[in-house]
């Protein structure tokens, strides 16, 4: 890889003089640069800006992202698959139908992200703010959830069977149709469950304390 680019505004037509091999980007600003379906297996970004940058089908695996910051940028089709993700905001991203197999996601922020039909096997997550994201239909079977935040999120249909919840938020979440069968969930704020949604934790592990302040949500008196 060749010395890194720092400290510039990019266009696409600078991106595609850059493609015969993988960069390194640092400080550099992509903002509503449309950079969709270009080859960028394993370029790394460091602290860029890409505010509704549009990266729609493009091929990022193995990418490296470190404390960017890309409100509603667009990853609709991507091929994100190896990717890593390290303290960066995505607010409001789309990474509908994104591929993310194998991907990890650490300390970012993304608040009111689509990652509807999102291909994600093995995708990991690690303290990061999933408030008000779609993620309907995804499977966190057996996965270890360490410091995430659901709140909010839209959760339909999402598998959490034995899955083991460590400081995690699911307080408010849309959790319809969603399966938790030997899920642990000592470890997450159940905070406004509805009755109705009360079935869909039948079989996971709650402490008493949770219990209690479930039942007393549901209008049950709890002496």
């Amino acid at each position: 890889m060749d010395e890194p680019i720092s400290d510039r505004t990019l266009t696409r037509a600078d991106i595609e003089g850059l493609l015969a091999h993988p960069r390194h980007l640092i400080d550099c600003d992509l903002e509503d640069a449309n950079l969709s379906g270009l080859e960028l297996t394993g370029w790394r970004f460091e602290r860029c800006s890409m505010r509704r940058t549009d990266f729609a089908r493009a091929k990022l695996e193995t990418s490296l992202w470190t404390s960017c910051r890309g409100a509603f940028a667009d990853f609709t089709e991507c091929d994100l698959a190896d990717a890593k993700f390290i303290s960066c905001d995505f607010n409001n991203a789309s990474l509908r139908r994104a591929t993310l197999d194998s991907a990890r996601i650490e300390r970012c922020k993304l608040t009111g992200a689509d990652l509807t039909e999102a291909r994600a096997i093995n995708l990991i997550f690690d303290e990061t703010l999933l408030v008000n994201a779609r993620l309907g239909g995804h499977s966190f079977r057996k996965a270890r959830l360490e410091r995430i935040d659901f709140s909010q999120a839209d959760l339909g249909k999402c598998d959490f069977r034995h899955a083991t919840f460590i400081g995690c938020s699911l307080r408010d979440a849309h959790v319809q149709g969603a399966r938790f069968d030997g899920a642990d969930l000592r470890g997450a704020d159940l905070g406004g469950l509805k009755l109705a949604d009360a079935r869909l934790f039948r079989g996971a592990t709650i402490s008493s304390e949770q219990a209690g302040q479930l039942l007393g949500e549901l209008g049950l008196n709890v002496r």
